[in-house]
């Protein structure tokens, strides 16, 4: 999930920055018109992502656009029913279920 910072908008009222002890206040950076806010030079706060944030960012948004269900297997699976070639391992299924058990306790 990404989400970008951006300046308020001109009905949100102006408020003191928390946490400072300076008297600065959080103002729009750019009028209407895109133009710059030359009325007062307010310190600017500055936000560096640092590069394994970056990396952290690029895999959010590749696990976001990986499907959750492996069509490719599920076709498979459903041939191998339809065909009455599907096996179960019971032994395994069993085994998969104690294992399971004995980590809820």
């Amino acid at each position: 999930m990404t989400d970008k910072i951006g300046g308020f908008s001109a009905a949100e009222p102006v408020a003191p920055i928390k946490g400072s002890n300076s008297n600065a206040v959080v103002t729009d950076k750019q009028g209407e018109a895109g133009e710059t806010n030359s009325s007062a030079a307010l310190p600017v706060d500055q936000v560096t992502l640092t590069s394994s944030a970056r990396s952290l960012q690029k895999i959010e948004e590749v696990i976001a656009q990986t499907p959750v269900v492996n069509s490719s297997k599920v076709a498979a699976v459903k041939q191998a029913i339809s065909s009455g070639t599907y096996q179960v391992d019971s032994s395994r299924v069993a085994d998969k279920l104690l294992q399971f058990e004995s980590g809820l306790k």
